[in-house]
């Protein structure tokens, strides 16, 4: 149909690697119509719009591969699909989500193109999508958009459904060591590693993060008990019922005091430095709206700092300072913080900011702070008066390196003492420099599950890998979280098989491998599921159940095409060979040279200490080898190939019917797969070429030779090689 649109026909989601990249994308088909015969330097304004609506488009270096050269292809000319990528991209970056990938392909359809964008989260990706789409026609047509709007649609939808920034940094900072995520549910929870390898984290809190120290930390009395039975200094208090007893204990303790709930966090309902009944009084009524009892503690002398310990040493520090603003005689102390504080960059309500907003009508401790003062939120200081809103909770100066090796020892035994692997310490001090004792410094608090953006984004001093730490913490030096990992592509009529056999050789040497294949789900020998064409999650429950040691799985070219990989890496790649396109052409595959980058999606993914094993016999096998970060194993044929040959010649390996015996091929040394002639390789070309591919992949699995034989006994006369 002829017009001048862009239509959106349809967007999948590819959530693992894929033919386009390793990462998740969005797979846009399009259609441009007439638009196919106007390209952008055909129509009049449309570069002068369109870069004044996203002046930041000037960073896009595209093909010319310098910054401009995507400018440079505007004023040169290119196709809306193209345009529209680049846009989409963009829009994400603005909304706070960073991201460069994208690629726009024609299709054999006169006007359909395939657009793809890197995205870290579909549902933002699809609304960027779609907002690339509007935008690029209201540049063409000269109608106006919203710019402004949009990003800020998008970069609440990126506040809402993306991980929190201190999540993202840990997960950040695993992907870093090569350690892969999955994301359990809608918030924070996630999956550092694979199976019987992974940990878990919830932001700052772990799968080793004790119920009862979490328990011990919300009782503020019981955690000093217990610290101070260690000999760690804390401050001497008494947990009090009524405004009475709170006035009663703070004579008893000695004046000046501080008051605050007994399970409070972030610093609500504390109030410091009390010194009459009025304020002890009413700083305890702020106190119980903010938790489940009241303490009264010494109020200890210094400034209030925040010390990370991961793992049972301190790996970050910060130091608060008081919250003040500055009387002009005009604006009351609502107006005056709105001014002074609420524009600090860094304060807002979402959680990537490491400070919140002040309404001074909602936060009882800071009406106590005014109270002191003579004041109130309406209330409108003299010119030059400066008037305290807060005394605690600004922790925002990095003082790391600062900290005294006596107070780093005496958080991490803090840590210890309550029991968490992952803990903030506050404590109290003059000079964090020098020792608590001399100081009258103290501990006041341990928190369990302790915000980490104070050490990731400080106001001033050097911002701490704590997300780093916390993943060396989870993981050995040498360790990556994966488990071995098993990628089967090519034609089911082999590679279904080759799943059965693999499984049967594996699981003689662990009974806890998982297999996802064309037949189903299994956990050892046991189906647990069906699987339909488009079952993604149900296969990444194997890499997501923790007893699964090994996980194999086939994937035909559909799945590919249409979902992605399950898994970002792999020890082994098994390639049985280039299928045809037939039965693709739904998907825009009509060729079957388009097949070979759809089978090396299966080799690119190959580990660095991982294997390929490509079938010798496909024309193509010495190009894919080629593009793999590993080892090659060839499977099938004969030495006599000049591919082989070359390979063997150079110390590779390969297993190869020699004779009319499977050989385990390694340089000029070869040694039988069988001890006798028992299984030799029959006239059955398919067989044949199952049995090699299983025996080279249970070989780069280094699976003993003993079980390999085993495996093919229990599991060679099961095998169904009709298809069905």
């Amino acid at each position: 149909m002829s017009h001048k649109d862009i239509r959106i026909l349809k967007v999948t989601y590819l959530r693992g690697p894929n033919i386009w990249t390793y990462r998740p994308t969005l797979e846009a088909w399009i259609d441009i119509g007439d638009l196919e015969d106007c390209p952008s330097n055909t129509l009049p304004g449309f570069y002068e719009r369109l870069t004044a609506w996203l002046p930041s488009l000037e960073e896009h270096h595209c093909s010319p591969g310098v910054r401009g050269g995507f400018l440079q292809r505007l004023r040169e000319g290119t196709w809306p699909g193209h345009i529209m990528e680049h846009v989409a991209l963009e829009l994400q970056n603005l909304a706070g989500m960073q991201t460069g990938f994208g690629k726009a392909r024609s299709t054999h359809v006169r006007g359909v193109y395939k657009v793809v964008i890197r995205t870290r989260q579909e549902d933002v990706g699809r609304a960027a999508l779609q907002a690339a789409r509007d935008l690029v026609m209201a540049a063409i047509v000269d109608t106006p958009f919203d710019v402004s709007a949009t990003v800020s649609r998008l970069r609440t939808m990126v506040d809402d459904l993306c991980l929190g920034p201190s999540t993202a940094h840990i997960v950040d900072a695993a992907t870093a060591r090569g350690i892969p995520h999955i994301r359990l549910n809608e918030g924070n929870l996630v999956q550092l590693g694979q199976g019987a390898a992974q940990r878990r984290i919830w932001t700052a809190e772990t799968d080793g993060t004790s119920a009862i120290a979490e328990g011990i930390c919300s009782d503020k009395d019981l955690t000093k008990t217990l610290l101070a039975t260690c000999g760690i200094p804390v401050p001497e208090g008494q947990t009090v019922a009524s405004p009475d007893e709170a006035w009663e204990a703070a004579q008893d303790i000695g004046l000046p005091v501080a008051v605050k709930p007994v399970d409070g966090n972030h610093g609500r309902g504390v109030t410091l430095d009390l010194m009459t009944e009025a304020d002890v009084r009413a700083a305890y009524a702020a106190a119980e709206k903010e938790g489940n009892g009241v303490i009264v503690e010494r109020c200890v002398p210094g400034e209030e700092h925040r010390l990370l310990v991961v793992g049972g040493r301190l790996v970050a520090a910060t130091r608060g300072q008081m919250t003040e603003v500055v009387g002009d005689g005009q604006h009351t102390m609502q107006q005056l913080v709105d001014q002074q504080l609420n524009t600090d960059p860094r304060r807002g309500e979402e959680e990537s900011f490491p400070l919140e907003f002040i309404v001074l009508a909602k936060e009882e401790h800071m009406l106590v702070e005014l109270q002191r003062q003579g004041l109130t939120p309406d209330s409108v200081p003299d010119s030059g008066r400066r008037v305290r809103v807060q005394r605690h909770g600004n922790l925002t100066h990095d003082v790391t390196y600062l900290v005294h090796p006596d107070v780093a020892e005496l958080a991490a035994m803090a840590a210890r003492v309550v029991g968490l692997d992952i803990a903030g310490v506050d404590l109290v001090v003059r000079d964090i420099s020098k020792p608590l004792a001399p100081q009258s410094g103290a501990i006041v608090e341990v928190n369990a599950g302790p915000g980490l953006l104070m050490h990731i984004k400080p106001e001033s001093g050097t911002p701490q890998p704590v997300g780093k730490a916390i993943v060396d913490h989870l993981f050995a030096p040498s360790a990556n979280g994966r488990i071995p990992v098993v990628g089967i592509c090519g034609d089911t009529a082999i590679t279904t098989p080759v799943s059965q056999l693999l499984a049967q050789m594996l699981i003689l040497a662990n009974p806890h491998i998982g297999v996802a294949n064309t037949h189903g789900l299994y956990l050892g020998p046991r189906k647990v599921h069906d699987l339909p064409e488009q079952a993604w999650e149900l296969r990444q429950r194997l890499l997501m159940n923790r007893q699964v040691t090994t996980a194999v799985f086939e994937n035909p070219p559909r799945h590919i095409l249409t979902e992605g990989l399950v898994y970002d890496r792999c020890q082994v790649g098994v390639v049985t060979g280039v299928p045809k396109a037939h039965g693709l052409e739904d998907l825009y595959i009509t060729e079957d040279e388009q097949m070979f980058n759809v089978v090396r999606t299966q080799v690119d993914v190959v580990l660095r200490e991982g294997v390929a094993v490509i079938n010798a016999l496909e024309p193509a096998a010495a190009d894919l080898a080629d593009l793999c970060d590993g080892e090659v194993i060839y499977c099938g044929g004969s030495a006599d190939l000049p591919h082989v040959a070359a390979h063997l010649a150079q110390g590779g390996r390969a297993v190869l019917c020699v004779g009319q015996q499977p050989m385990m091929c390694t340089g000029d040394q070869s040694r039988p797969v069988f001890e006798q002639a028992q299984h030799p390789c029959s006239a059955n070309g398919t067989l044949q070429q199952v049995l090699l591919t299983a025996v080279a992949t249970a070989w780069a699995l280094e699976v003993p030779l003993s079980v390999i034989r085993a495996g093919i006994d229990v599991g060679l006369p099961t095998l169904n090689l009709s298809g069905n």
